[in-house]
């Protein structure tokens, strides 16, 4: 028996949630557990083996290296910044401006 609707829509990791908590919340939920469950590099290895354990924690299934990250991502912005603050690698500063010179050395100037 056909469907007189036609198609039915793909909804993906959404599909438990029905229509309830309206479109915007089941997409962010979409795209959080599409990153969550493909897999990931591992930083010892190299091999895309990386699975999480729970939250914060990664461990490649290949090599057993086990380490810590982002809630739904093994690595974050802020991680890697940390990362290379800790390795020691300068990071982009402001030059400085020079400093403006005091009323007293323009004045002897002027004498």
């Amino acid at each position: 028996m056909k469907n007189a609707l036609g198609r039915t829509k793909k909804v993906g990791p959404a599909r438990g949630l029905g229509v309830r908590y309206g479109s915007t919340v089941r997409k962010r939920y979409v795209k959080i557990v599409v990153e969550l469950k493909k897999s990931h590099r591992c930083p010892a290895c190299g091999f895309p083996r990386v699975r999480r354990q729970s939250v914060g924690v990664w461990k490649c299934q290949k090599c057993g290296h086990t380490y810590t990250g982002g809630a739904y991502t093994p690595t974050t912005k802020l991680g890697i910044v940390a990362k290379r603050m800790a390795k020691g690698t300068p990071t982009a500063e402001a030059p400085k401006a020079p400093e403006p010179e005091t009323l007293e050395e323009e004045t002897e100037e002027v004498d």
